[in-house]
């Protein structure tokens, strides 16, 4: 379903990315020229969830706008999941994940706000945390907490933070409830896939789907060369020796010690357990049209 005359309330995160572009100005020339009523709103330091759904509540849109990357996609999702709002995407992030993964951009984001066309995802609950896009344990979560941290940004900065944890990363020993199913194993990263690709363009869960009604657990046993080429170019099958994917629609997990974790590119610090829920049908999400 599309709409050409609609409210469309975007939410601009100032600081996201690193470029020093005009979101605002840009979003409001586009659409002088159509039939939407917009309205531009732009976090600041105290904002917080309530003054985002206050704005909603005044301003009535049939679509909200997350101007940013993968954090203000959830941020925007959190204040309409379980409304009839839809949720759109403009990416302006360093690091857009999902965008990339819908194939939206900042070139056509517009367009595709402005078309309206749109189609029910599911989502998952991790630990009381909605998560939208990606979600890991261990070696990516470890990397994430270093790569804050350090000067260099963008791709060679997450890069060189990889190469940083490599050697410090032990193994976990895990014990996981997949649905009614008991595995125990030894992993160096383990995944909680709604989607398939990360923002680097790595795709880490071949088989996922955001419309169905199941999740992935994609088990990473040993970080090879081999494996990350299939998962950065190729996209082959993966050596089931090193890396297994399993589906769910929920996931208890265990390790024997606390590891590092990260939900949609939030490093949450460690954790030593962790149960995961479906969300069916979760939202309506603005997409290119099929």
């Amino acid at each position: 379903m599309t709409q050409t005359n609609s409210k469309i309330l975007f939410i601009v995160n100032p600081v996201s990315g690193r470029n020093n572009t005009d979101w605002a100005s840009l979003i409001a020339d586009y659409f002088k020229s159509t039939q939407h009523h917009i309205k531009i709103y732009e976090l600041t330091k105290n904002c917080n969830i309530e003054t985002i759904k206050e704005q909603i509540k005044l301003f009535r849109p049939e679509q909200v706008v997350a101007v940013g990357g993968d954090g203000t996609i959830k941020l925007v999702t959190e204040c309409v999941i379980n409304t009839n709002i839809k949720v759109g995407i403009f990416p302006a992030g360093s690091a857009n994940g999902l965008a990339n993964e819908l194939k939206i951009y900042a070139n056509n984001a517009l367009d595709i706000i402005a078309k309206g066309f749109s189609k029910k995802i599911h989502l998952t609950n991790i630990n009381g945390e909605l998560c939208i896009h990606l979600s890991d344990i261990g070696l990516n979560a470890y990397a994430m907490k270093r790569f804050k941290n350090q000067k260099v940004r963008g791709m060679w900065g997450y890069f060189i933070a990889s190469l940083k944890v490599l050697t410090q990363n032990p193994k976990m020993e895990i014990s996981m409830r997949i649905d009614k199913k008991v595995v125990k194993i030894e992993a160096e990263m383990i995944v909680i896939a709604n989607a398939t690709t990360y923002g680097t363009g790595a795709v880490i869960n071949p088989i996922g789907r955001l419309d169905d009604d199941l999740f992935e657990v994609v088990v990473v046993k040993k970080i090879s060369a081999k494996e990350v080429f299939k998962m950065v170019f190729t996209h082959k099958e993966y050596d089931l020796d090193k890396t297994e994917v399993f589906q769910a629609s929920s996931l208890s997990m265990h390790s024997r010690k606390k590891a590092h974790f990260q939900i949609d590119g939030e490093y949450l610090g460690k954790i030593q357990s962790l149960k995961v829920e479906l969300i069916p049908d979760a939202i309506e999400l603005v997409v290119p049209e099929e």
